[in-house]
This record gives structure tokens, sequence and C-alpha cells, in this order.
């Protein structure tokens, strides 16, 4: 893993530990978002390692689709995660407060650590290290 990947994956670690702490503040829409982030993260990172950044948030969506959901080097689940994740950070972030439930909030989260757990794994394989 890179250092700029490593930077990315910690980044992603710290989103997931904000979310856990403002889901069980009660404020689900933005434990939502930063579940979000901590998927978007892995992304980039994932992106990283072919050396390519992109400057919005549909462009990275779309080439982690093209360099790894398509090519099968990453499940499908974690771009359909990391879509939903958008979708529901844009209703935490811009419609009523209370728009997203505590269950939804649990279910970015989980969806957020299976994605960095699988990130860990794969991005450690993918240079040696563990």
């Amino acid at each position: 893993m890179t250092k700029q990947q490593q930077a990315l994956v910690e980044h992603a670690r710290e989103s997931l530990v904000a979310a856990r702490l403002l889901t069980q503040a009660g404020h689900h829409g933005f434990a939502a978002a930063r579940a979000y982030y901590s998927m978007f993260y892995v992304a980039e990172a994932f992106l990283a390692g072919k050396g390519l950044s992109f400057s919005k948030h549909s462009g990275v969506i779309a080439a982690f689709a093209e360099h790894f959901t398509r090519t099968r080097i990453v499940p499908e689940e974690f771009h359909r995660h990391l879509i939903r994740g958008m979708e529901i950070r844009h209703v935490g972030d811009y419609d009523y407060p209370g728009s997203v439930s505590a269950e939804d909030a649990q279910v970015q989260i989980t969806r957020a650590e299976q994605f960095l757990a699988f990130a860990e794994r794969m991005l450690g394989e993918s240079t040696g290290s563990a």
C-alpha cells in the first residue's frame, strides 16, 4: 500500500469512528454522511493505486466501477453501496432533520465497515504487506 493509499484508508477509519459517535448521539443523517465518506475514501485509495485521482464524487464513483467492479477485482455490491451511500448522504445533508433513520445510518455504517475491511485485505495483499 502506498503512503497515499495508507492516508486515505486512515481517513476512512476516522470517518467510521465519527459515524459511530454521531449515530450514538442521535445525529443519523450526519452519521450516514460520514459512513459514505468512509466508503468514498476507500474508493479513492483503490484508484490511487492506479495513479488515478478525480475532483468530483461522480468521477470517483464512475472510475471505481470501470477499474474495479467491472473488472471483478472488487465485488459489485461495494459499488452499489457507494452509490446508495451518496444518495443517503444527500438526504442527510440537504433534507429536513430526521430524514435519515437510525436504521438507515446503521446500514450505511455496516456497509462502510465491510468495504473498509475488504480494502485493507486487498490493498495489503496487492503490495505484499499485511
